[in-house]
Parts: C-alpha cells; structure tokens; sequence
C-alpha cells in the first residue's frame, strides 16, 4: 500500500503566513507563477525567506547550491548577500539554466551567480571549500552522499541546508523506495554527526538546517 502524503503544514496555517508575508520582488513574483503554470517544484516564499534570513546571518560570503532548477532559491541567495558574494549553482537542464540567468539579469544579481548545467556531486567534488553555506536539493536517493561530500567543504559555522526531508510524510511508511530510503538515511546521518548541530523546520515539506562545529 502507497504511503499516504501528508500536509506538513495545515493548509490554513500555510495560507495565514503566504497571506502574512510581503509581496516578493517582480522577478521573484513571475518566477512563482512560472512555477505555478508548470507545475515545477520550487522551496516557495516562506522557504525562501527562510534562506534569505540565513544566510544574512552568517553574512555567507560563498554559497554552493546543488540542485538549482530555474534559480528561485538562488535568487533569494543572492538578494541576501553582499555584492562581493558568490552563488555556484548547479542544474542539469540546459533550458532551466538559461531560464535563470534571464532571470538572474532581469533581478540585478547576475554578476554573483555563477549557474553551471552540470551534475551537481561531480561540481561539489571538483570545488574547492570553504564555503559558507551549502544548500542541498538534488535527487533525494543522493542525499547521504550529497553530505558526505559536502562536510569537508564547509567551513566552521558554516550551515548545510537541505529541502523535502519530510517527503510529505512519505518518511514514516514503512517499506521506503529508494527516494524516501535516501532521505531517511540522510536525516539520521545528519543527527548522528559529531561535526554537526541539527534542527529539522517543519516548514512547506521539511528543512533540516545543521551547522558544522
């Protein structure tokens, strides 16, 4: 039997804080109801602030995205951060690459966004650290690896950020597909690190945020 998909956030706790947050930027605006239109998967406003905050407050001077889609995380990162920061960010599609740079240059950002089409673990393997921030949103069967990797390439302080690591529920079915087995894996190897200190925000479909000791 198929594992029933919850709201993490009741519908009318999540309407309250959409309706309560300000109105977004135009670029950002257009970039939601793209999302909308297409059906695409973005982390959404109230992720996106959360983001924004973050990396404010550890004044991220370098940022490491895996997995970017059409940009719409990097866009928040890159309104957070200081002229003089830089956003690698990786995608696959060809088209969505050049979807955000448009974007990118439309919003003023794109001199600190570096968005390459390219296999996000193989980019994360051949960079070198530190970064300050790692934003992790790729395949979620990869997400072990995707920390494994990402550990030693963060500094001190630094915070490692991943989406959907409650899976709409998905994470408490008892027989995982290979999605749900990775993200549960990834959950338990962020706890168990002595290197990291962990709170997971049952925020849209899950934000676990770790800082490295």
């Amino acid at each position: 039997m198929q594992q029933q998909e919850l709201d993490i956030v009741h519908p009318s706790i999540e309407r309250y804080l959409l309706d309560s947050a300000p109105e977004r930027d135009g670029v950002l605006s257009e970039m939601e109801r793209y999302a909308e239109q297409n059906d695409f998967p973005i982390v959404g406003p109230l992720v996106g602030r959360l983001l924004f905050l973050l990396a404010s407050m550890i004044n991220a001077k370098r940022i490491l995205e895996l997995g970017s889609g059409f940009g719409y995380s990097a866009y928040w990162f890159a309104k957070a951060t200081a002229d003089d920061a830089t956003i690698l960010c990786t995608e696959t599609s060809d088209a969505n690459v050049r979807r955000a740079r448009a974007w990118f240059a439309r919003g003023s950002v794109e001199a600190k966004v570096d968005i390459r089409a390219a296999d996000a673990l193989e980019v994360l393997e051949q960079s070198e650290g530190p970064f300050d921030l790692i934003f992790n949103d790729i395949d979620k069967a990869d997400y072990p690896r995707s920390l494994a990797l990402s550990l030693p390439k963060l500094r001190r302080g630094g915070l490692f950020i991943s989406d959907n690591v409650l899976w709409r529920g998905r994470i408490l079915g008892g027989k995982p597909d290979e999605a749900t087995a990775g993200i549960l894996t990834h959950n338990r190897m962020l706890f168990a690190s002595p290197e990291l200190f962990t709170t997971i925000i049952p925020l849209r479909d899950g934000v676990s945020v770790s800082m490295k000791r």
